[in-house]
Parts: C-alpha cells; structure tokens; sequence
C-alpha cells in the first residue's frame, strides 16, 4: 500500500497525469529508446506506430494508481497476471524495470513541468515500484514453474517438422525441440512467444501465438495468420516473416508456454466462443477434451467470414466423434457450397455476424472468448446482461488492448 501522504499527492494529481498520460508515455518511450535501443526488439514495433502500446501503457498506469487510492473497485489481480504472463513470455528482467522506472518517471516531469515537485515526484515513484515490486514476485514465480533458472534466457529452439497451408492466409506451424528434449505441457488457452531476427538486420521482433493443436503430444502447433497492411500500414512483420521465409526443417526462438486463462475451466458444460485466428485456443480445448473429458458437454460458437476462411475446421467431424456431447453454432457473412460437408454434424451454420442473444448458454457453464476486441465486448457485455456471472466468462486479449470496464 502507498503511504498516507503519498496516496495524498497521488489522489491529487491523477486527473493531471490521467489527462497527459499518453504524452507521458510517448515522451517515455522516446527516451527509452534513445538511451536503449537494444530494447526495441521487446516492443512490438506495429503496435508502437499506431500509438496503440503508448495509450494501453498510460491506462494500465492509472489504472493501478486509481486502485492503490481506491478510486476504482475493478479487480486488479487479473490485470496483474495478464501482465505478468506476457512480461516472461519476453524474458524481462528485474534490471529492466529500473531502467523503465527512471525513464518512466522523467517523463512525468518533463511533460508535466514544474507541477512535478519533489513531494509529486516521490510519490509516483513510490507508486512506480509498488507495481513494478508486484510484476517481479509474480514473475519470479512463473519463471521458476517454467523452469528457467534467473538469469537464464527463455528461448529455446524448436525445428519446424511441417508447414500445413490453412486457408489462403493461415498457415500451421508443427514444431520439435530442435535437442530433442522433451516438450513441455501446456493449458489450453496458452500461448508461447516467437523470436525472429528481421531481415537486413532490423533486429528481432516477438509475437505471441496460442498453441492450437493437444497438450501432451509429442509436438506443439501454432497456427498463424498472415497479417496483412490496411489503410496504408505495413503487414505483419512477425507473420510475414513466418509465410514468407520459414521453411520445413528451420528453427525457430520460442519462449515456454504462458498465458494466464485455460480454456478449460471448470468441470461442467463450456462454451468455446471464437472469432476468426481466435479459434486456436478454442481448438486445443476440443483436442485436449477429446482426450481427458469426452463426455463432458460443450458448445463451440464461431464467427468468420466464410467457411473457406474457417481455419482447422476439416478437423470438427474427428473432434464431434470424439465428443459425442459437441455442439456447433457458425456464424458466415458469407455462407457458401464448401459449408456442405458439415451437415452431417449436429453444427448449426448461420449467415451473418454472431448474434450474441442466440448464443446457446447452459446455466452453471464456463465461457471462454477470444477474438477481436470489438467481438469479444459484444458478445461478453451480451453474456452479462443475459446473467452470466462475470467470474465464468474468461478471455484472452492479444495486443495491448483491454475489455471496456464494465463490460
């Protein structure tokens, strides 16, 4: 907790530093990077450009120093973790957060000018690492369960045994420890970082990617989409790269599996609701559940442009065999001949965007979401307005974008 005369200053100056707060990380960003530009290839640089990673830094900041003076009653331990899991999935070190806490700070004062005196200044420091404490012991805690000793980096390389064309711009990824070690397990709804160094030597960049295929087989899976430049932006970096350039028996940097949501919460009914890429998580839950729960009753919803789009769904009729208990509600914008083949299955095709009111919903069921923000606010706000308790409805968030509060 702050100090009662820190929470005084801190209370005092939120609406100053809530009003400037992406000035304030722009600027620390900026200074970071000048100071240390080996640190660029921890930021995802797409994210940087649009200004997206300046604006979720700012929110998270305030967000945490509302919940140290209780101005906000949100959870901030979900919030935590999720930070936390992303944080090891980069390999950031403690050493780090000094850096980030100096340049952080001097970015306050040079934003917010002579408002910024010793007593401000010692106050959201305090505030600083409280936080960055926090982030720390978690991590500490999950680089430990993840087996990798301090200090140690958290890449390990993995051969790419095949490359399986998805759709026209999703390709999978079948990986093998390139030392022939073992493969670690892994929760459905987890992700693992890719490491990759940029051509013409533009340094490395890292994305996270669900693993999509079962825990516990002898190789892992990711499946990727080709992120492709709108409105004038780039593509993907990351994702172009991994179309491009990775051929069958080329390694690749990945850290261990993290990700604090499982897709499988719970014992009793699930529901799996997907947009689009969102399905890979969705996807190892079914493969999983085949295996350890086949009766357990589950609902698979998913939204996607049309059925030549929908990746991995050559593989529902296995996994409806292997779950007598599926049930299967699409959503095309476009419904097209290639839907036939999925007739045979107890899957409702629908035209269209999702309707989130006509979600089928057991009572007592966990929910799991992952897609486009947008989507995932739609259907979770639905949810809860239709009386799913908030605690049964888990999400993962790619980017660093956040569910609206209250939603």
């Amino acid at each position: 907790m702050l100090t009662e005369s820190s929470a005084a200053v801190v209370r005092a100056t939120l609406p100053a530093v809530q009003a400037h707060g992406e000035a304030i990380t722009g600027r620390f960003y900026q200074r970071m990077f000048d100071a240390h530009p080996e640190l660029l290839d921890l930021f995802n640089r797409g994210n940087q450009a649009t200004g997206q990673q300046k604006a979720a830094l700012a929110a998270a900041v305030v967000a945490y120093a509302e919940h140290l003076v209780g101005a906000s009653d949100a959870p901030w331990g979900p919030i935590l973790d999720r930070i936390a899991h992303k944080h090891v999935s980069l390999g950031i070190t403690p050493a780090q957060y000094t850096v980030v806490g100096r340049h952080l700070l001097a970015a306050v004062g040079e934003v917010l000018g002579d408002a910024v005196t010793p007593q401000v200044a010692a106050a959201w420091d305090e505030t600083y690492w409280l936080l960055a404490c926090e982030l720390i012991a978690r991590e500490a805690r999950l680089y430990q369960g993840a087996g990798v000793a301090e200090g140690q980096p958290v890449w390990r390389a993995w051969r790419v045994a095949e490359r399986v064309r998805e759709t026209a711009d999703v390709m999978s990824f079948v990986l093998e420890p390139a030392d022939g070690g073992p493969v670690p397990e892994f929760v459905p709804g987890q992700y693992v970082s890719v490491a990759v160094d940029l051509d013409g030597g533009r340094g490395q960049q890292i994305r996270q990617y669900s693993l999509s295929g079962r825990p516990g087989a002898a190789r892992w899976r990711i499946t990727v989409k080709w992120v492709r430049g709108t409105a004038g932006a780039p593509d993907g970096m990351v994702s172009t790269f991994l179309h491009e350039r990775v051929a069958v028996g080329d390694t690749l940097r990945l850290s261990p599996p993290f990700g604090e949501v499982s897709a499988v919460a719970g014992e009793g009914p699930l529901v799996l609701v997907s947009a689009g890429i969102g399905l890979t998580p969705a996807m190892a839950a079914l493969e999983h559940l085949a295996v350890t729960a086949p009766q357990r009753p589950v609902t698979l919803v998913h939204a996607d442009r049309a059925g030549t789009a929908h990746v991995l769904r050559d593989e529902l009729p296995r996994l409806h065999h292997a779950l007598p208990n599926l049930r299967t509600a699409l959503w095309y914008e476009h419904v097209d001949a290639t839907d036939g083949p999925l007739a045979e299955l107890p899957v409702r095709v629908s035209p269209g965007r999702v309707d989130p009111e006509l979600i089928p919903f057991t009572p007592g069921a966990h929910v799991h979401l992952c897609g486009p923000l947008p989507f995932m606010n739609l259907v979770r706000s639905t949810l809860l307005r239709r009386g799913v308790p908030s605690d049964r409805i888990a999400y993962e968030v790619f980017g660093p974008g956040m569910l609206r509060d209250g939603a």
